[in-house]
């Protein structure tokens, strides 16, 4: 069976990771509220950043795979479209 979850199922993934990692990371590093506020802000700008560049290097995956495809199709129909032969007039 193929895999359909594609590149918002890696973002969702990941995203979930994140959350995960904090939660434990609060449980079994306790440290001062600031401390952990402070800590908390930094992995939320980390987790963004990597959730940005994980939905860029998707976006640029999924033109590469349109463009890939597009030319495939055009190559298919310009050899149909050369076996077949000339186009008869009705």
């Amino acid at each position: 069976m193929s895999d359909d979850r594609g590149a918002g199922g890696v973002l969702v993934a990941f995203v979930l990771g994140a959350i995960a990692g904090a939660a434990v990371a609060l449980l079994v590093a306790p440290a001062s509220g600031e401390e952990t506020r402070r800590k908390l802000s930094e992995r939320a700008r980390e987790g963004r950043d990597k959730a940005a560049e994980a939905a860029r290097k998707g976006g640029e995956f999924l033109r590469n795979q349109r463009e890939g495809l597009t030319s495939a199709f055009e190559r298919g129909k310009e050899a149909f479209d050369q076996a077949r032969g000339p186009k008869e007039t009705a």
